[in-house]
Parts: C-alpha cells; sequence; structure tokens
C-alpha cells in the first residue's frame, strides 16, 4: 500500500481571515483538500507515487485552494464536494509546473527539499509533471465542459508565460513590461483560475465569478512582485529566505529592472555589474547594496499600490461580508511582507 503527503498544519493555511465562522468553514474546506490531494496523488504505481507526491510532502501555503474555497462562499453551495475538486485541481496543476520549471531552470532545490530533477534526473521530473496533469485533468473530466474548456485556455497561458520568460523579450515591450506580463501569466493565471473554478462551482452569480477571475490574477500578481522585493529588501531573519537568490540565478525582477533603469553612479555600477548570474557572495553583497539605495524598491512600490486599486475595483463589485473583507485584507496583505 502506497503512501502520500499527510494533512498536517503546515500544509494548510493557517491565515486569520478575520471571522471566526469563516476561518472554521475555510479550515474545513482545507482538510477536505488535503484528503483528496492526497487520495489523488496516490493513485498509480509505487515508484510513480513517490515520484509526485514528492514536492506535496514537503508542504506548500495551499494559497490556490484557499482561494477557491474564498470564492465559493459567495455561492449557494460553498464549499461543497465540486468546490473541493476545483480547488485540489488548481493545487494539482500548480505542482506540475513546478516539476517543469525545476527542470527548465535546473534547481537543485524546492521547499528546503532537493527537486525532483536533481534527485531522480530531468526525464522523471518532467513524466511526474505529466502525471500530475492528467490527475487534474481526470478530476476536471468528473466536473463539466465549461471546467475543461477553462483549463485548456489556462495551461495556454501559463505556457505561453513560460516561453516567453524563456525566449526573452518581445519586440515592442520594454524588459519591465515583459517582466509583468510574464508573472500575470505564471503566476497570476492559476489565482485567477482558483478564483474562477470557487465561484463557479460554488454555485455564485457570473458577474461574481468574472470579479472573482480578475481579482485572482491581480492577488497573484500581486504576490509575485511582493516576493521579488522580500529577496532583495528582507532579513533573512524575517523572511526564512537568503537574499539576493535571484541575483545568483541572474534572474533581474521589478526593483532590479527599475534600477537598472536609473541615470547616475548607483545605475551605473549596477549595469556593469549584473550582466548575468553573480557568483561571488562579495559581488551580490554589493549589489543588494546598491539595490537598496536605488529608487527600484519605491518604483516598485507604486506598481504595487496600482495593483491594489485594481484589485479594489474588483472587490468593490462583490456583496459586503467576511469573505469580501477577507479577501480585501489578503490584498492589502501583501505589502506587509515586505521588510
Amino acid at each position: 500500500m502506497t503512501t502520500g503527503p499527510s494533512p498536517s498544519p503546515r500544509n494548510i493555511t493557517s491565515v486569520d481571515l478575520g471571522d471566526a465562522d469563516l476561518n472554521a468553514r475555510i479550515s474545513s474546506g482545507m482538510a477536505d483538500v488535503e484528503a483528496l490531494l492526497e487520495s489523488t496523488l496516490t493513485r498509480g504505481e509505487p515508484f510513480i507515487v513517490e515520484k509526485v507526491a514528492h514536492l506535496a510532502k514537503a508542504g506548500g501555503k495551499r494559497f490556490r485552494p484557499m482561494m477557491a474555497l474564498l470564492a465559493s462562499q459567495y455561492g449557494t453551495a460553498p464549499g461543497c464536494e465540486r468546490v473541493v475538486k476545483a480547488a485540489v485541481i488548481v493545487e494539482v496543476v500548480h505542482l506540475a509546473t513546478l516539476y517543469h520549471d525545476d527542470v527548465m531552470d535546473e534547481a537543485d532545490k524546492r521547499r528546503g527539499v532537493e527537486s525532483a530533477n536533481s534527485r531522480w534526473g530531468n526525464s522523471v521530473a518532467i513524466l511526474a509533471g505529466d502525471i500530475l496533469l492528467a490527475h487534474a485533468s481526470r478530476l476536471m473530466s468528473q466536473l463539466d465542459t465549461r471546467t475543461v474548456g477553462h483549463f485548456a485556455d489556462t495551461f495556454e497561458e501559463l505556457v505561453t508565460g513560460q516561453m516567453r520568460e524563456t525566449v526573452g523579450e518581445s519586440a515592442g515591450l520594454s524588459a519591465v513590461e515583459h517582466y509583468m506580463q510574464v508573472i500575470r501569466e505564471k503566476t497570476g493565471v492559476l489565482i485567477a483560475s482558483a478564483g474562477y473554478l470557487g465561484a463557479l462551482h460554488g454555485g455564485a452569480d457570473e458577474e461574481i465569478v468574472d470579479a472573482l477571475y480578475h481579482l485572482g490574477g491581480v492577488i497573484g500578481v500581486i504576490f509575485q512582485i511582493v516576493d521579488d522585493m522580500i529577496d532583495i529588501f528582507s532579513a533573512t531573519d524575517d523572511s526564512g529566505k537568503t537574499p539576493g537568490t535571484d541575483l545568483r540565478e541572474g534572474v533581474f525582477t521589478l526593483p532590479v529592472l527599475y534600477a537598472l533603469e536609473e541615470e547616475g553612479e548607483v545605475g551605473d555600477e549596477l549595469r556593469a555589474l549584473l550582466t548575468g548570474p553573480l557568483t561571488d557572495d562579495a559581488e551580490v553583497d554589493r549589489a543588494l547594496e546598491l539595490l537598496r539605495r536605488s529608487t527600484g524598491r519605491a518604483c516598485t512600490m507604486q506598481v504595487v499600490q496600482g495593483l491594489l486599486d485594481e484589485a479594489e475595483s474588483y472587490i468593490s463589485r462583490l456583496p459586503a461580508g467576511p469573505a469580501t473583507d477577507a479577501l480585501r485584507a489578503l490584498s492589502k496583505y501583501t505589502i506587509h511582507r515586505v521588510g
């Protein structure tokens, strides 16, 4: 008999949503999600289960399932079995993209453990991601063709974002515009799907489904930008991450791109320093010092504030209540994550 990821507190998002009843409903729904996720990932031969359950066992915030459960609160059947299946679909597709991303990025670690490609090789990691997509497709078939069609569009957008990132900037897009488009397609789209499918299968009105789809996409973009800022501006003790990881990998995120556009001594030195991945600790430290002196943080915070205003425009289309208060608080919480 095979074993898979067990429900545990670190797997289930423990954000206080500001309302005791809502907290209880979401917590109960997340337990249902974790149970279905476990049964989904333990399907198949033991040698397959070991691989596909690898990253799920390592943990994860499960933010996407939580978004789906929150979105379902606007319908006539919040947290129902169909919603739980939709939430698991989004999480399983997310897991599949992590396996494939790690192969493309040649990553050694993911969620604090050895990446699948590092442990078993690229071929096995790619096939594990493919099996996860098969599991997600099976769950979609148990819902409806609208869900299948939606995920065809979603996955096309995910792959477009990955390919856009891989081939680099295209004609007509600045470096900043390219970055924003990539994170909309790679990160925003799955959180948008969580909002869409949670509301749809929870029985919400079409206008609400549309608002939550767009809201999820904006929240996803905000979260990605803030994560990128944490890599530069937050202390390890606060974030639990080693600053400068993106710089070591040659990844230039939004604060870096703005800083590289800066005129003057700071911009000049950064442009000379950031010609590719940084392998020397002293160079990483110097780059981080320059970035903290640059206008990169201020320019990026302006972008985040604009996205928060956009998020509020979608939140204003939702009826007042604990779920709406929670979504507003979640979108604003992101800014406070940066030290």
